[in-house]
């Protein structure tokens, strides 16, 4: 019997993100980005937080790194292996796990990351614990979140709105990792050196409306939208109005600009 009084969350979300795979395109670049960020080098023991697709996971092997990949959905992880294996990069540990509850010893990795993942766990305070714990002392942490003030942040919040109430605990929203004040509190004193930085990931689309049919098939928070509208297609209507509205303030010549805050810093 379990005591995570998250346990009904977390199934519902490895169920929504299973179908992510198609969206991995988009974060390719920047998971090239947040490997250099974290200045990866070879022979360095990297654990990629919320692997996914794998995109981290590779980028960081082929830097020479070894390289451990965890993420909640099985899914995903049989996409991360058969990318590596089109990539011909062998060697990477892939493992079904909760980065609430990472299965791995203290101070057992170099480099710990995570791109728009771990931001998904109910328990911030949790999760960044777990990160830290498993990161030697002078290893680096660093990730890649969305801002509540740009395109994603303020999507999640138009999402919450219409899901119905969520009862007691209710998990953390995904976009205040995204705010540095946030981080900061967050990282508190277990970190030194931190940076933060900006950076941009483009999608490309036809349309704001193309650009949403992409992420009702594949996004994680718009697929549990779905299911749960799907018997009300007045408010689903509205909602999509409203959700179009914000998009096309960030779309322009076929493609949707997504503004990142990326954040680095060195366990103390």
């Amino acid at each position: 019997m379990t005591s995570d009084s998250f346990e009904a969350f977390k199934a519902s979300q490895r169920e929504v993100w299973k179908s992510f795979a198609p969206l991995a395109q988009a974060t390719t670049p920047s998971a090239a980005r947040l490997v250099h960020f974290a200045n990866v080098r070879p022979g360095q023991t990297v654990l990629d937080v919320g692997c996914g697709t794998g995109v981290v996971a590779i980028t960081a092997r082929r830097s020479g790194a070894v390289v451990t990949g965890i993420d909640l959905t099985p899914e995903l992880l049989a996409v991360a292996k058969e990318n590596a294996a089109i990539c011909e990069v062998d060697g990477i540990v892939w493992k079904e796990g909760d980065v609430e509850n990472l299965p791995f010893r203290d101070d057992e990795f170099d480099v710990v990351l995570s791109q728009f993942a771990h931001i998904f766990a109910p328990r911030p305070e949790r999760a960044i614990q777990e990160m830290l714990r498993v990161l030697k002392r002078g290893g680096v942490i660093a990730f890649h979140t969305w801002p509540p003030e740009l395109l994603f942040g303020r999507v999640f919040a138009v999402v919450s709105r219409y899901m119905p109430p969520v009862p007691d605990p209710k998990p953390a929203p995904p976009s205040q990792w995204g705010d540095p004040t946030v981080v900061l509190q967050r990282l508190g004193t277990a970190v030194r050196d931190v940076t933060f930085d900006r950076g941009l990931q483009v999608t490309p689309a036809l349309s704001p409306q193309h650009y949403r049919h992409q992420l009702e098939q594949s996004g994680g928070p718009m697929v549990r939208l779905l299911q749960t509208l799907k018997d009300d297609p007045a408010r689903l209507a509205q909602f999509r109005h409203e959700y179009d509205e914000i998009v096309s303030q960030y779309f322009d010549r076929n493609v949707v600009s997504q503004g990142f805050l990326a954040t680095r810093a060195i366990k103390a």
